[in-house]
């Protein structure tokens, strides 16, 4: 099989479907394999990686899906549990889907539905998490109940084979939580999850947490930063959340700014701009986001931001289990892909 080789600090996939532009993509990080997805047109896209990003196979369908949901953090999703890669995508109007494959990503199961309610996962605002034993959490924006909007999620323990039935989260006291900004989910171990989205309550449009355990919630929602936005829209951004050595953290933004916080910590001011997403690697998270310098990132052991890109949108990042952290984001239709060191540099 041929494969696309990294020989600039960045890798480029090219539109896969010529002249729609490759979008919105997504990185998981196992033991033996490193997964990339995307959406180009209707259809969800994989590549798959055994060298920590050194080589690439070429792109391949996983899925055609009409109305395939894509732009301001919709799109494929997909994690890496055990020897099992889980993707999940929806539909304008309608479920929240899930193809599953035990060979690497050369064959994919026929979808299931996540959402036990149909067409409640409409927005399409969406993540999972899993931990190399199976378990698999996914949360959404959930519409199956009047008045606005709540946050949903279901739970595997079979690796994304079955899945239970869907869990109330949180619903906010004013009625709706934030309409339009996708949620984050992280695997904190021993079937533990954590789940981060934008709130509204009276008014303020801030990012909460809370831990799920035995698909359930076991602790109170808890508002992250000391500051509040006050904004009658959607900013469409959501964050990300990390494991970093046993503690969970969070990046996010707020008005025109970037955060990073840490349980029980005050939060810090990273940046400005938007779309910000986050991994936990060796010594510590790495954030990287949209800024009106191009892509950036603020890495472990720096207060500095160094310039991924010029141009591009959609920043993603994952970190492998020994620490290492790959990006990628979207490039004048292509996606590129960069591995990082602490320093920035491709590695």
């Amino acid at each position: 099989m041929m494969l696309f080789a990294a020989l600039a600090l960045s890798l480029h996939l090219s539109p896969v479907l010529p002249p729609a532009p490759n979008r919105q993509p997504q990185l998981a990080a196992g033991k033996a394999i490193t997964a990339l997805v995307f959406g180009s047109g209707e259809s969800i896209w994989f590549s798959r990686s055994s060298d920590q990003g050194a080589t690439w196979s070429p792109p391949s369908k996983i899925a055609d899906l009409p109305k395939l949901l894509l732009g301001r953090h919709r799109g494929p999703r997909v994690v890496v549990s055990g020897e099992t890669l889980l993707v999940s995508a929806a539909p304008a109007g309608g479920d929240l889907l899930c193809w599953r494959s035990t060979d690497a990503g050369r064959t994919w199961s026929k979808p299931a539905a996540i959402n036990d309610q149909p067409t409640s996962a409409r927005e399409g605002l969406q993540a999972m998490a899993a931990d190399a034993q199976g378990r698999v959490a996914a949360a959404w924006l959930d519409d199956r109940a009047p008045g606005g909007k709540r946050l949903y999620g279901a739970f595997s323990s079979d690796a994304g084979a079955t899945w239970s039935k869907n869990t109330l989260l949180y619903e906010s006291p004013s009625g709706s939580i934030c309409q339009c900004c996708h949620p984050s989910l992280v695997a904190l171990g021993r079937g533990e999850f954590a789940v981060m989205w934008r709130n509204v309550i009276e008014g303020s449009r801030d990012l909460y947490t809370l831990r799920i355990r035995d698909r359930k919630p076991v602790s109170a929602a808890m508002k992250l930063g000391t500051g509040t936005w006050k904004l009658d829209a959607c900013p469409m951004d959501g964050g990300g959340l990390a494991l970093d050595r046993g503690r969970i953290v969070s990046a996010w933004r707020r008005e025109h700014d970037i955060y990073l916080s840490a349980a029980g910590k005050p939060e810090i001011h990273i940046g400005e701009g938007q779309d910000v997403a986050l991994a936990a690697g060796a010594g510590g998270p790495y954030a990287i986001w949209r800024s009106a310098q191009g892509i950036v990132a603020r890495l472990p052991g720096s207060a500095a931001v160094t310039t991924l890109s010029r141009t591009g949108a959609s920043p993603a990042v994952a970190a492998w289990p020994d620490g290492a952290v790959l990006a990628a984001w979207e490039e004048n239709g292509s996606i590129a892909i960069r591995r990082l060191d602490r320093s920035g540099r491709g590695n």
